[in-house]
């Protein structure tokens, strides 16, 4: 009877958002906050995914539009959109997608890897597959989205 238990599959919680069409996912550890949509204020020369900064009680926290750093059309910002605030390798940002839809519990057996598709920006984004109901479901890797900043001087 303690072979069941100890070989039964370990369930993660995810939190599950649309961008556009698609849905995705991301390991609950991971979100700070989720807030309403607020207007970001442009960096000079910052990449083309970065929306521009925020202030999050006195933090300037960079906003990402998750859609064009995936490679998809960019998200409309308005009162409708969320940011995501997320915490990963020390590095802290909101990532702004069309709304958070759900949150999961899936058990780590049904997370499936993504197809292998190298070069593929996207599907090196994507940790695993996961399907719940007729939905397939993508789950983000946050450390391919969001790199490790590098370490700061003293």
């Amino acid at each position: 009877m303690t072979e069941n238990l100890s070989t039964a599959a370990q369930e993660i919680e995810l939190l599950a958002f649309r961008l556009g069409e698609q849905e995705y996912c991301l390991d609950i550890m991971s979100v700070r906050e989720i807030r309403g949509w607020t207007s970001a204020t442009p960096l000079p020369f910052s990449p083309a995914h970065v929306k521009g900064v925020i202030n999050l009680r006195g933090t300037v926290l960079p906003v990402i539009d998750l859609a064009v750093r995936l490679g998809m059309p960019p998200v409309r910002a308005d009162e409708r959109n969320v940011i995501i605030v997320v915490s990963v390798n020390g590095h802290t940002a909101g990532l702004l997608v069309d709304a958070v839809s759900d949150i999961l519990s899936i058990a780590t057996d049904q997370l499936q890897p993504p197809p292998d598709l190298a070069g593929d920006l996207e599907s090196s984004c994507i940790s695993a597959l996961t399907l719940v109901g007729q939905r397939l479901i993508r789950v983000l890797q946050l450390g391919a989205v969001l790199p490790a900043r590098p370490a700061e001087a003293a």
